[in-house]
């Protein structure tokens, strides 16, 4: 009789036992693995293709959010029976995946058969698969629980196993399920008989599991229903809440409930079945060559047999390997025996705990190799187009000061004036004159500080948020942002000989320390006032400043303070679970609610990442470079337009775009932590350098006219841009002057 199947295809994994092909940006049910297209799409594929004469088949995917450009592409060409993608914000585990399929067929199907399937697993043969699965839709439609086993054929470590007893039908009682094996358990199972390789199938009817989740694990069914109801639907897909998503418990379906559940039948499988976990099993389907090795790439192997060697990239060349897998990508090489590639993981975890970029994001192919292939076109533009136009178009000379903007006919706009826009300005001007601009360096310092002087200053000693364009105040709210880019500012400016800056340094320190250090002295207020949120981004940037004043004096007062700012950063702003920083917090230093609370900000990693290892280097605090690392990896592996190689303006702590736009300043501070980073030990990245140099320059600076860039750009490579703000110069000035410096010698 026709029966109603409605599958899901669970494609969550990470699939680290296959580093460094698979990685956290780029899993391997993306990859084509044995031919014939990608294992996602192949296996969307194998579900649709059941006998329309067997019942209806809607076929659904349960993926991560941050792969959902990518899956939607996959989808468009396939005809999904009604199907469609299920998007976690984050990953939970498959007790979670298969709550969530359970739900969505009971909502929308009734009480069906429901099959659920991994994403990426080789089954050749797709006949014998419906075969299969049809042979246990009797059991499943009984109520039990049903799974599908494979007979051994050789002792296998890397699988879980399903030992069983009676059998009826072809359908076996399970008696219990068994984790991955050392050898010599695998070698008794295999002798044993009835033990079968667990392959992580599942088929139930809807009710039957709605049932088990709630006499097993209530709290996972109810959190899960929880983030189902409250789901969003487009187009695309049905999108969860990340904050309900994220309080489902993390565990296994074979933990939540297989290994409790009572009654549960498997049937052994007729087809032909590979996980697809570890270089051996791609050697077991590959095509093989004369001497029992599957080559792909770029690679030239003499007298080697029965080995997996693969070049994404350059030349690989083996001469007399065995029994081993060679895996190299643009970035990172795997040499193993086979017979110990499942420890892979090992190395993956050992990575993973030096924030090694190299697990978490696949480098792009147009990555230069070269080394300083930027810097006639970096020192042209620096020196002779943008410098030379903002010290002059950009100088406001009737009422003083700097322009907060200019058009794209570098006129200037009559905008009101940011005091950490002025402060950024003398910073600027100040960092060229040391690194050697001829411009009139110490004329343009004086003329900003100047007017920060005469019309900004507070009745207390601080300095004001924003001034008219003629200088009159405007806000004269007391902010601690604007106090830390005057304070780098006048550090610079007192470097470069000026004679106000060390004296106005001291008034504006008096100030922050009387004025916007909290009275708990857990760190700084927003404003004098102390009532909006507290945020990390004043608090980085008074980072730099401190940091600057010690270079500027070698005083390790300045030192001291900065020690303070990196205890908050340990205790408070870094997540070192998705290696993320947080933006907003209440009064006790806890992420506020909502979105802000999981909002956070790849340009901002970017920045903390360089000014860590500046710290670090200063005060023998080295474990810190862990941290930087981990902070730039996330910012790359997550917070990326895949298009455009673009920073987004932010995302989520899980990866989710929240401000599609990417601005120019985000891209400027990757380069500074790229440079940073190379001069930290650890990966060559030098290469790194240059794509992010080349990416500022193909979207945002070359596209602009003389001197000028675009700031704003659309998740599709368009300018958004209606004026060309002040305020960024000095992220531009600063990060390419750090590139000329660190690619001296190299014209």
């Amino acid at each position: 009789m026709s029966q109603r199947i409605v599958s899901f295809v669970m494609s969550g994994g990470v699939g680290s036992r296959l580093w460094p092909l698979s990685r956290e940006d780029n899993p391997k049910q993306f990859h084509d693995l044995s031919g014939g297209g990608s294992m996602l799409v192949k296996t969307l594929l194998r579900l649709t293709a059941r006998d329309k004469g067997a019942g209806e088949t809607p076929v659904f995917l349960i993926a991560a959010e941050r792969h959902a450009a990518r899956i939607n592409a996959d989808l468009a060409g396939l005809d999904l029976a009604g199907g469609g993608a299920l998007y976690e914000p984050l990953g939970r585990n498959t007790a979670a995946a298969v709550a969530l399929a359970t739900l969505r067929t009971l909502g929308q199907f009734g009480d069906s058969l429901v099959l659920v399937v991994p994403s990426d697993h080789e089954i050749s043969t797709t006949a014998r698969f419906w075969q299969t699965v049809e042979a246990g839709a009797e059991a499943a439609r009984q109520g039990r629980l049903v799974v599908f086993g494979i007979k051994p054929g050789h002792p296998e470590t890397g699988y879980g196993y399903i030992e069983v007893a009676d059998e009826k039908g072809g359908v076996f009682d399970v008696s219990r399920f068994v984790e991955k094996p050392d050898l010599a358990k695998a070698e008794e199972y295999l002798r044993a008989g009835n033990f079968y390789w667990n392959t992580g199938i599942f088929l139930f009817r809807a009710s039957a599991m709605r049932d088990a989740f709630l006499k097993f694990q209530p709290e996972i069914w109810n959190a899960t229903e929880a983030a189902f109801s409250q789901a969003s639907a487009d187009v695309s897909g049905l999108y969860m809440s990340a904050e309900l998503y994220g309080a489902i418990p993390s565990i296994s379906i074979d933990y939540a409930i297989m290994e409790q559940a009572k009654d549960i039948a498997m049937v052994p499988a007729t087809f032909r079945w590979n996980d697809l976990g570890s270089w051996q099993s791609l050697l077991d389907v590959g095509p093989l060559d004369g001497n029992g090795n599957v080559i792909l790439g770029d690679v030239v192997a003499i007298d080697c047999q029965n080995s997996y060697i693969r070049s994404e990239g350059r030349l690989l060349s083996a001469v007399g390997m065995r029994d081993v897998a060679i895996v190299a990508t643009a970035d990172a090489t795997f040499v193993a025996p086979v017979s110990h590639s499942q420890n892979v993981r090992k190395i993956v975890e050992q990575l993973e705990k030096g924030g090694r970029l190299e697990t978490r994001f696949t480098p792009a192919h147009d990555r230069v190799m070269e080394s300083g292939a930027w810097r006639r076109r970096v020192r042209h533009w620096l020196f002779e187009e943008t410098l030379p136009l903002w010290s002059t178009a950009g100088v406001d000379e009737h009422h003083g000061g700097f322009h907060e903007a200019l058009g794209f006919d570098a006129r200037p706009l009559m905008k009101p004036k940011r005091m950490r826009t002025m402060a950024r300005q003398v910073y600027a001007f100040a960092v060229a004159k040391a690194r050697g601009w001829d411009g009139p360096s110490d004329k343009l310092i004086a003329h900003g500080i100047e007017f920060m002087t005469r019309h900004g200053r507070t009745d207390r000693g601080g300095w004001v948020r924003t001034l008219n364009v003629d200088g009159t105040v405007a806000d004269a709210a007391e902010d601690a942002y604007d106090h830390s880019c005057v304070l780098l500012a006048l550090a610079y400016a007192h470097m470069c000989g000026n004679p106000d800056a060390l004296a106005l340094a001291g008034e504006t320190f008096a100030f922050l320390d009387a004025h916007l250090e909290d009275r708990r002295l857990t760190g700084f207020l927003e404003t004098s006032d102390g009532e909006e949120e507290r945020r990390s981004n004043p608090h980085m940037h008074l980072l730099e400043a401190f940091l600057a004043w010690h270079q500027a004096t070698g005083d390790r007062t300045y030192l001291r303070r900065a020690a303070r700012i990196i205890d908050l950063f340990r205790s408070h702003f870094f997540d070192p679970e998705s290696w993320t920083l947080g933006e907003y917090f209440d009064a006790e230093w806890r992420p506020v609610t909502g979105e802000k609370g999981l909002w956070t900000e790849p340009g901002h990693h970017f920045e903390w990442a360089s000014l860590l290892v500046d710290f670090a280097t200063r005060s023998g605090q080295n474990d810190l470079m862990v941290f930087a690392r981990k902070l730039y990896a996330s910012a790359i592996a997550n917070g990326l337009n895949r298009a455009t190689g673009l920073a987004y303006a932010a995302v989520s702590r899980q990866g989710m775009p929240l401000d599609q736009v990417s601005r120019s300043w985000p891209q400027s501070e990757a380069i500074k932590a790229a440079i940073a980073l190379d001069s930290a030990g650890g990966p060559d990245m030098k290469p790194e350098v240059e794509a992010r140099v080349g990416r500022l320059f193909r979207w945002h600076v070359d596209p602009a006219p003389t001197g000028l860039w675009i700031d704003r750009i659309d998740e599709r490579g368009r300018s958004l841009a209606q004026d060309v703000p002040a305020s960024i110069f000095y992220h531009l000035v600063c990060a390419l002057t750090q590139y000329l410096d660190s690619t001296a010698g190299r014209d």
